[in-house]
């Protein structure tokens, strides 16, 4: 596997060849906290002149190195190439025309010009806040909820009809997702605004390793009775950290619709005739 040190060398080698006019790098290799391991991608933005002459042939992509698999994608104004290479290494390669930079600073939370001869990241700043998690007020805290609630229903509704992969995609895509919405603001109660991280990698760092635990045990949907424990483990412990939240924060918490979620969904669970054997 190349070493960091080789692969900045080619990628900024392949900029000069290519007459690139700026080069920086985003993502994990610029935060000094994410864990260092040979899965960080090399998150890079060449800002250039004629976007065109460069997509309308992309036989210098070779220059990278032999790829196992690729991915093209268009964002907006700039272009998106997407590589794992064959030593493990991948690249994440933005093509980006200079009267564009704005939009490609505004999709990163920071990052690190590697070369800039021209000045053009000069009046640009970084947003380190896009993954930042403050204090929730009470409207937060109810729309949290109140969510969390009422998607439940879909994923009762989800088990009882058999449907595995509509049920699981509410319950870790929307339940979940409010549960550690609600642990990230609990942190953050205590510690004020603090980074959480993309799809919350940092939150397990602010918290007692049983917390970390117990989501994990949530995890398994890998059947209908295994799914049908992880809602049931999920509305608890919501139920719990909502109420723990709710009285460091000095929060309304309406107690009886999550008992009465709780209860709706026993009924109709137990009573399914899935589990009625």
């Amino acid at each position: 596997m190349r070493s960091e040190t080789e692969m900045l060398d080619v990628i900024l080698q392949t900029a000069q060849t290519l007459q690139v006019d700026a080069v920086a790098m985003s993502g994990s290799r610029t935060n000094s906290k994410s864990p260092k391991d040979e899965f960080q991608d090399y998150d890079v933005v060449y800002i250039v002149d004629n976007l065109d002459n460069l997509t309308s042939d992309l036989a210098w992509l070779d220059s990278f190195g032999k790829r196992i698999i690729e991915q093209h994608n268009v964002l907006g104004n700039r272009r998106l190439y997407l590589m794992l290479f064959e030593d493990g290494n991948r690249i994440d390669l933005t093509l980006c025309p200079k009267d564009h930079i704005q939009e490609w600073v505004d999709s990163e939370a920071d990052y690190t010009v590697l070369k800039d001869e021209k000045g053009l990241f000069e009046s640009y700043t970084t947003s380190p806040e896009r993954y930042w998690t403050s204090p929730a007020s009470q409207t937060d805290f109810e729309k949290a909820g109140n969510e969390f609630w009422w998607v439940s229903a879909y994923v009762v509704k989800g088990i009882c009809r058999k449907q595995l992969l509509y049920a699981t995609d509410h319950l870790y895509g929307i339940c979940q997702q409010e549960l550690l919405k609600v642990l990230a603001w609990q942190v953050a109660s205590d510690r004020g605004t603090v980074d959480i991280g993309k799809n919350y990698k940092y939150l397990f760092q602010y918290l007692p390793t049983e917390k970390e635990k117990e989501i994990s045990a949530l995890l398994d949907f890998s059947s209908v009775e295994k799914l049908t424990q992880s809602l049931f483990a999920t509305m608890q412990l919501f139920h719990r950290e909502a109420q723990i939240l709710a009285q460091k924060m000095g929060f309304d918490y309406d107690k009886e619709v999550a008992e009465q979620m709780i209860e709706y969904a026993k009924e109709r669970l137990e009573t399914n005739e899935i589990f009625a054997k």
